[in-house]
């Protein structure tokens, strides 16, 4: 960020606000902004373990699941517990701030309880409080539909909140500050040698957010894209630059291999002898998505009787009702069994230099192949590669991959 004055959006998680003595050090993080001599506007979470406390409350006394409108209503009373003490914080310090919820800055969404679609963000409210010199703390992960019910945005919907505050203020920069300096070219808890990025396109970003980089939520950085808004993903326990999240013609430095993710919270379905006819794939596949399940990879293998086994990936905790959904409806289409698989994980590589340089994939799966994995599935666009592997095998496949891509690899020279 320039040293000119800025219009600044700071997203600040829960663990950044996971106590008193934290939210005194945000406080006087963004004290120190101001002083600098830019507007600050800053969305904070629910302090780390209250959103926990109070689902399971809602679940203990409303069931599992209970009532979509008041489980909301519940919910997002953590983040005005939190917008409160930081206002109370900053005005101590002798910082003038003015803490809003998502009704009160007229953030509407859809009418979808506990998953929240924004629609619109009135800007006017919080230009207010910022023109009348105070910081907007504002609380992220909710708003209201068009009817007043309180509603909230689903997993990550901070970030998602931040990013549509600063698209609404029309901001210099979005800061999401968390407890990690950055984002990382692997899991730095799994891979020793992981650096941190000084830059990354949205596109990279967006595919390590749907691949496992738990940093960012993938709506969020979709929305940023959108808005062509510059994210800035840094640690708000130390100072120094973190990773900007930019347009791709922003990266200079463009690697073949930018990162190397992992998720394990994946389960495999097979449902063998499926009838090759039309309209089989969506009757096997309508049950899932009627029941809310997002299926990942798929692969079809075409037999030479007339019948195809048809394999594919769901979230592991919503294997048991795939599974059950697929048994049903094998029943009518298919000719052989199902089986299922919770023992997987899904690794991937993912890297705009990926477009200019042949052979990624072949040496991915040689190196897989040279420590003994098995690759089960595999899933590729433009910039990444994916492979379903056993679950076992999960770090060792990331260690060698990040490895020869990586700690080896080299820079890509950018395509003018």
């Amino acid at each position: 960020m320039s040293a000119a004055m800025a219009l600044v959006v700071q997203k600040y998680g829960g663990t950044s606000v996971g106590s008193l003595e934290r939210i005194r050090a945000v406080a006087r993080r963004v004290s120190d902004t101001v002083a600098e001599g830019h507007r600050v506007a800053v969305v904070v979470s629910a302090m780390a373990g209250e959103t926990d406390q109070l689902v399971e409350l809602a679940r203990e006394i409303g069931g599992d699941p209970p009532p979509a409108r008041e489980y909301d209503a519940l919910v997002a009373t953590g983040e005005q517990k939190s917008i409160a003490l930081l206002s109370m914080a900053l005005q101590r310090i002798g910082q003038p701030a003015c803490s809003l919820t998502g009704p009160q800055i007229a953030l509407r969404t859809d009418a979808v309880h506990t998953r929240a679609r924004i629609r619109s963000i009135d800007a006017a409210r919080i230009h207010k409080v910022l023109d009348g010199g105070a910081v907007a703390v504002i609380a992220g992960f909710q708003g209201s539909d068009e009817q007043g019910s309180i509603t909230t945005l689903g997993r990550g919907g901070s970030d998602t909140s931040a990013v549509a505050v600063a698209a609404a203020l029309q901001a210099d920069v979005c800061e999401i500050l968390t407890d990690v300096p950055g984002v990382f070219t692997a899991d730095p808890n799994l891979v020793a040698a992981a650096r941190k990025l000084d830059r990354i396109s949205y596109e990279e970003m967006i595919e390590m957010a749907s691949l496992g980089a738990k940093v960012l939520q993938i709506r969020s950085v979709k929305f940023a894209m959108d808005y062509d808004l510059p994210l800035h993903v840094r640690s708000s326990f130390e100072p120094g630059e973190g990773t900007w999240v930019t347009r791709e013609e922003d990266i200079m430095e463009r690697l073949v291999v930018s990162g190397v993710t992992y998720n394990r919270n994946e389960a495999k379905i097979r449902v063998r002898g499926v009838r090759d006819e039309p309209g089989v794939a969506a009757r096997l596949f309508a049950p899932l998505s009627e029941a809310g399940i997002v299926v990942d990879m798929i692969v079809q293998n075409l037999g030479g009787d007339g019948l195809t086994d048809m394999t594919f990936t769901v979230p592991k905790t919503d294997y048991r009702t795939a599974l059950a959904l697929a048994e049903q409806t094998a029943s009518q289409i298919a000719e052989g069994g199902v089986e299922g698989d919770e023992e997987i994980a899904k690794v991937s590589i993912v890297g705009l230099g990926m477009k200019d340089h042949a052979g990624v994939a072949t040496k991915m799966f040689e190196l897989l192949g040279a420590e003994g994995i098995n690759i089960q599935m595999i899933s590729t666009s433009e910039i990444k590669i994916s492979v379903v592997i056993e679950e076992k095998y999960t770090e060792l496949a990331v260690r060698t991959l990040h490895a020869a891509f990586v700690e080896d690899g080299a820079a890509a020279p950018a395509v003018e």
